[in-house]
């Protein structure tokens, strides 16, 4: 079974060899290695995709990595797609491939990207709050969602929760106008970083940018066929 470790280690060299090792002595085989974060206070936030085998337990792993000095285990989880990174390029150019369907491939990925259990898109119509794309897994679209629209900027509820999906940590990002967001969220954690919420601010505006060149193209072709 793969297992995420979200960490923070001192951003110095060596640091991350030293988790590397830590992490094999306990028995786990890594995946995959994402940095997530610098930060100014001179730490860094690493993902780590980890399989554990035999009778090796994720507790055991976490009881090896922490005890090296300043090093900590932020999150560990179950992660069924073990070390299949979607890299931020590889994702927007999935988006760029299919403008047509922008929106609906952002939502898809979404998950895959941000580490994430689920991910939609949410539209404000006049009074109504529609849901316009969403992954499988993703939750009933609350009528609480509606004090974020319209929305402006990426971010995040200041308790990390949100009511009506008050099991999952949430951010949102506009797309393409401030009646309109894509929403993602995690079961109880890990919490959302800002460089997180610069991405999908970042996903968010490139995406709506796509779709509306695709729908630009359309209209000309239209134009030029009559």
């Amino acid at each position: 079974m793969s297992h995420l470790l979200r960490i923070e280690l001192p951003d110095v060299p060596g640091s991350l060899g030293s988790v590397a090792s830590a992490i094999g002595l306990a028995g786990g085989n890594i995946d995959a290695i994402e940095i997530v974060e610098h930060r100014a206070d001179g730490t860094a936030i690493d993902d780590v995709f980890v399989e554990l085998t035999g009778t090796v337990m994720p507790d055991m792993v976490v009881s090896a990595v922490q005890k090296l000095e300043g090093v900590h285990v932020l999150w560990v989880s179950r992660y069924a797609a073990g070390g299949n990174l979607h890299l931020d390029l590889e994702a927007m150019e999935m988006i760029t491939e299919d403008p047509a369907n922008a929106v609906e491939q952002l939502t898809a990925l979404v998950p895959r990207t941000f580490r994430s259990d689920w991910a939609m898109v949410a539209e404000l119509r006049g009074p109504t709050l529609h849901c316009v794309a969403s992954t499988d897994s993703a939750p009933d679209l609350p009528d609480e969602v509606r004090a974020w629209l319209p929305i402006k900027d990426a971010h995040r509820p200041k308790a990390g929760r949100w009511p009506g999906w008050a099991d999952s940590e949430v951010a949102a990002a506009p797309l393409g106008w401030g009646e309109r967001m894509v929403v993602f969220g995690r079961h109880g954690g890990p919490e959302i970083l800002d460089s997180e919420l610069a991405r999908l601010g970042y996903f968010a505006a490139l995406t709506a940018s796509i779709e509306a060149a695709a729908a630009a193209s359309a209209e000309d072709e239209v134009v030029h066929a009559v």
